[in-house]
């Protein structure tokens, strides 16, 4: 299969799985909503247009023209307006709450048969409810994925048999002609080993993983040891000098460390110049909840620094620095990173497969985690309004007052436009990014 074909069917299939991701944050909204009588009046994948829509009792379901979100239309998010008694049509969804929202003259009469299903009127832990549904659907999503891919593909584990054999040894940042009088053999191009070649002992000690192999070869540097593989199903036994090499420092998150002048930290310890293939191990159900945190942990991290991050984009965009790997994406940057997964050729196709479905879990993470800042029209904007609302009645009775009613959740729409915005041209700005200057994982 061609390059180009095997680039769209990872775009594809990611496109497919963001979609419908979408549709199941929407489900997460839609099903407690109407299981609380709230009258839902549309279920909507994508905004503008409608492109196909059947309705199925009261609600109408249904396919917009550009696939980048959802919404569930409820009855009564916001409060009737004081000045007629009607109620504002609203949505989860942030496009479709702007636009109805613009539209002043827009207005929902509510028969007397909707008197108790407006949504307005539902007590707040059921408002909350149904506002956390869509992130807690995406947060299912995730840990689902997590577990296909830990426990059905398992993570790539480095193995005891040799990949490759460095036939120079070569100073970090030069290149030497492995044909040339200038290379000089690694000890384990002298040695004789070779690809495929598996390691059983190192200096007369049995070898059970590579990670332990690698703390040896390390810590005998300028020691003349003996290393013993499996050639053809047959033992060789010979002997090696591991020498000293700066390698880079790399800190406890996987990520190369730097000084304080932000120079990358080396250490000489000892080399012998060969890679390890690795495997697809699968893992038990135990390491799924505590992966799937570590992931939630890393997402919020970079929501948390979101504008720093956004600035580092927009400079790597308009200047030669490069972009920060973990830092945010468009959803164009997220389609080419996995067109070039789905085309590395030289990968197991299950290889290729385990990371795009660890893509899509990182997304759903990363939705759930986005839709929970406590700011409109995002759902964790609903959910602090709710709060406020409860708090406030509770201040309320506690003082015997009269209850002060729901909480007009509309008067902060002026917050949502501007949140709306910026979130907009946030957007543009990383689809911008991810054209002209995208994020390199793979070298």
């Amino acid at each position: 299969m061609s390059p180009i074909l095997l680039f769209i069917l990872g775009v594809v299939f990611v496109a497919i799985g963001i979609a419908v991701s979408i549709a199941l944050h929407e489900v997460g909204h839609l099903v407690p909503a109407k299981l609380f009588k709230v009258r839902v009046t549309k279920y909507m994948i994508g905004f503008g247009p409608t492109l196909w829509s059947k309705r199925k009792g009261e609600t109408e379901y249904g396919v917009k023209a550009i696939p980048l979100g959802g919404y569930v239309s409820m009855i009564g998010m916001y409060p009737p307006n004081k000045a007629d008694g009607t109620v504002r049509p609203s949505s989860t969804g942030m496009f479709q709450t702007l636009a109805t929202e613009a539209r002043s003259m827009a207005h929902e009469e509510v028969g007397p048969e909707d008197g108790n299903r407006v949504f307005y009127r539902l007590p707040v832990w059921k408002k909350i409810i149904v506002m956390l549904g869509g992130p807690a659907m995406n947060l299912l999503i995730g840990v689902v994925l997590t577990a296909v891919l830990l426990m059905g593909f398992g993570v790539a584990t480095a193995t005891t048999t040799i990949a490759d054999v460095s036939k120079c040894q070569v100073a970090a940042g030069q290149t030497v002609d492995p044909d040339s009088a200038d290379c000089r053999l690694t000890p384990a191009a002298a040695a004789g080993l070779l690809p495929n070649d598996v390691v059983t002992s190192f200096d007369g000690k049995a070898v059970t993983g590579w990670d332990q192999l690698t703390e040896w070869i390390r810590a005998s540097a300028g020691r003349e040891v003996s290393i013993t593989v499996e050639r053809d199903g047959a033992p060789v036994t010979t002997t090696v000098t591991p020498v000293l090499s700066a390698r880079p420092v790399v800190g406890v998150d996987g990520r190369q460390a730097k000084d304080d002048a932000g120079n990358l930290r080396y250490q000489d310890v000892g080399f012998l110049g060969i890679g390890a293939q690795t495997e697809l191990v699968p893992q038990p159900a135990s390491s799924v909840l505590p992966m799937a945190g570590e992931n939630i942990r890393q997402v919020a991290g970079v929501v948390l620094n979101l504008p720093a991050r956004v600035v580092g984009v927009a400079k790597a965009a308009f200047s030669e620095e490069e972009r920060d790997p973990n830092g945010p994406i468009s959803v164009v940057g997220v389609g080419r990173v996995a067109g070039e997964v789905a085309a590395m050729e030289a990968v197991p196709v299950q290889s290729r497969l385990a990371v795009l479905v660890g893509l899509l879990a990182g997304l759903n993470f990363a939705l759930a985690v986005f839709n929970l800042i406590p700011l409109l029209p995002l759902d964790g904007g609903h959910v602090a309004g709710a709060l406020y609302e409860g708090a406030r009645r509770r201040v309320a009775k506690l003082f015997g007052k009269p209850d002060p009613g729901a909480f007009d959740i509309a008067k902060l729409l002026p917050v949502t436009y501007v949140v709306a915005a910026l979130l907009m041209g946030m957007s543009v700005l990383l689809i911008y990014a991810d054209i002209v200057k995208p994020v390199n994982l793979f070298g």
